[in-house]
């Protein structure tokens, strides 16, 4: 059996990849069992459980707090990621780990492919393409999985955000309509790494959002329609919505390198949305 160690198991993905890779001996860790920053223990972590398979989940994910705390988000997601490669290497552990549609400054106008070069724009997006380049250069047996619009059980996420939003205590809600990427849930994602660690040949950087593509507003629109929720949705600028970090008005990100391994396809973004609300996540 592939025995699986998981970083930030208690965050929204590794959730649900404890809860989906159950075929799979899971070894769950999380702070303050566990921490990337420290390479001499997280190196004994590996030591210890022996895994076959690393899934890398653990970062700063809070992207305008990374403008602000820039130190703490390169320790953790460019030398916490360094010292989980390490690691993995020198115990001879196979690396999934878990990226970013924030590598890519988001000015193309067609979906980016997994071999377009990044230039990230944001202290989120540098210090996650920092982390990819420390994978690839201390550990030649890994994936690099991009993500982008991510939700699942519990959130934070968007899909609980506007869920938490329509409570009927709001005439309308304005939601940003020129930002384009790929909606995507955990239990996609963990479909498609399951397909990726059973294929331990494969190697290299792997874009695992659903297909189709939606802006904000559309995204919204279509959660409510599928919840059955009676909200006012009104389209706005990302002008009209200031953040501190810049967001990708392009995050849409092709799936070049499932089609060229012969991988299952990802699947329609609406289709994984209906899945998760149907399965009652949604309102947990």
């Amino acid at each position: 059996m592939n025995k699986i160690l998981i970083t930030g198991a208690n965050g929204m993905l590794g959730r649900t990849l404890c809860k989906s890779l159950r075929e799979f001996e899971i070894i769950p860790t999380d702070l303050p069992n566990e921490d990337i920053t420290q390479a001499a223990i997280f190196d004994r972590l590996i030591k210890k459980h022996r895994p076959d398979t690393v899934i890398h989940c653990a970062a700063m994910t809070a992207v305008d707090n990374c403008e602000t705390q820039q130190d703490l988000a390169f320790k953790l997601n460019a030398i916490g990621s360094a010292n989980v490669a390490f690691a993995c290497h020198r115990n001879n552990a196979r690396l999934i780990a878990i990226s970013t549609d924030y590598v890519f400054d988001g000015d193309k106008d067609t979906p980016y492919t997994e071999f377009d070069l990044p230039s990230p724009r944001s202290v989120y997006g540098k210090s996650k393409y920092a982390g990819e380049q420390a994978v690839r250069t201390h550990c030649p047996n890994h994936i690099i999985a991009r993500l982008s619009w991510l939700y699942g059980a519990g959130g934070p996420s968007f899909v609980h955000t506007m869920l938490k939003l329509a409570d009927g205590s709001r005439p309308e809600l304005k939601v940003v309509n020129d930002q384009h990427g790929n909606p995507t849930s955990t239990i996609a994602v963990a479909d498609a790494l399951r397909n990726l660690i059973n294929r331990p040949e494969i190697v290299g950087t792997f874009h695992l959002t659903c297909s189709g593509e939606a802006t904000w507003f559309v995204l919204a629109c279509e959660l409510f329609r599928q919840a059955g929720i009676s909200q006012k949705v009104i389209p706005c600028t990302t002008m009209e919505y200031p953040r501190p970090a810049p967001r990708p008005r392009n995050s849409r990100l092709e799936k070049l390198a499932l089609r060229l391994h012969g991988l299952p396809e990802m699947p329609d973004w609406r289709d994984a949305l209906k899945h998760f609300l149907c399965s009652n996540q949604g309102t947990n």
